[in-house]
C-alpha cells in the first residue's frame, strides 16, 4: 500500500559549482528532509528544492544559514512497497482525473520500497489530493 502526503517545498538558488550542494545540506544538517532535489538553471546558478518534515524548523534553519528561500510551493510525496508499475499506477489515477503533472522524480529506495516526489499546478492540488487519498 502506498502512502501519499501533500507536502510543502521550498525553492532556493545557489551557485552552480562543486561543493555548493554539500555546503547547503551541511548548513541544514539538523533538519530532517523528506526529499531534496537540485538542477542547473544556467552555467552560474542552480535551483535546489527542499521538502522538510517540519516546515517551521526548516525556515528557522535556512534563515540561520543565510539561505535565501525564493518561494514556498506544494507537492506530493509517495512512499510504498516496490512493485512493477508502481509509478504508472499513480500517474494513471491522476491522468484519469485530468490532472497534469508538472514534474516528477521517482526512485527505488531498496529493501523493496519506492518513493516519488511530484508537483501539479496549484489549481489541481485539491483534486490530486482527493484522487490519491493524500494526507
Amino acid at each position: 500500500m502506498d502512502t501519499v502526503r501533500q507536502v510543502e517545498y521550498f525553492v532556493a538558488q545557489i551557485s552552480n559549482k562543486a561543493g555548493q550542494g554539500a555546503q547547503v545540506l551541511n548548513a541544514l544538517r539538523d533538519v530532517n528532509l523528506l526529499a531534496f532535489t537540485g538542477f542547473p538553471i544556467n552555467k552560474r546558478t542552480a535551483q535546489v528544492d527542499f521538502v522538510p518534515e517540519d516546515a517551521a524548523a526548516f525556515k528557522v534553519a535556512a534563515k540561520r544559514a543565510k539561505i535565501k528561500i525564493k518561494s514556498k510551493k506544494g507537492g506530493f510525496l509517495v512512499q510504498g512497497d516496490d512493485r512493477t508499475g508502481a509509478v504508472a499506477d499513480v500517474l494513471s489515477g491522476l491522468a484519469d482525473a485530468k490532472v497534469n503533472i508538472t514534474a516528477i522524480d521517482a526512485v527505488a529506495a531498496g529493501n523493496g520500497r519506492w518513493g516519488a516526489i511530484f508537483w501539479v499546478e496549484a489549481k489541481d492540488a485539491k483534486k490530486a489530493k482527493k484522487v490519491l487519498g493524500a494526507m
